[in-house]
């Protein structure tokens, strides 16, 4: 039995708006996790921090916007968005957990230790 399957109908005036919200969601997206990892590892002074969470703000918005535009239902729109809050956090929780690990076990040269 053939199961139909029901989309909406996007108009072609509006491929261009949603190629570019798309795109937009990834440019922003590498752009925080570029400044965040930047700032993070040092090569960037803490003070970039806040252009980064911009960053991430705009994808946010454009990944909605985007949703928005592709008529997404209600539960892909909240999935979508608790997405971007754990993308908030990520980078975060990555650096946590490397300056945590070279706590416990400090650096060494890749050879086991013998005792």
């Amino acid at each position: 039995m053939d199961q139909l399957f029901i989309r909406p109908e996007i108009a072609m005036d509006q491929f261009l708006p949603i190629f570019i919200e798309s795109t937009l969601v990834l440019v922003f997206g590498v752009a925080y996790a570029a400044v965040i990892t930047l700032s993070k590892m040092g090569y960037f002074s803490k003070k970039w921090m806040p252009v980064g969470y911009l960053f991430w703000a705009l994808q946010t918005y454009f990944l909605y916007d985007f949703a928005l535009l592709i008529h997404s239902n209600h539960f892909t729109m909240k999935v979508l968005m608790v997405t971007m809050l754990v993308y908030l956090f990520i980078p975060h929780l990555y650096f946590y957990l490397v300056e945590e690990s070279e706590k416990r076990y400090g650096e060494h040269d890749g050879s086991a230790d013998q005792k």
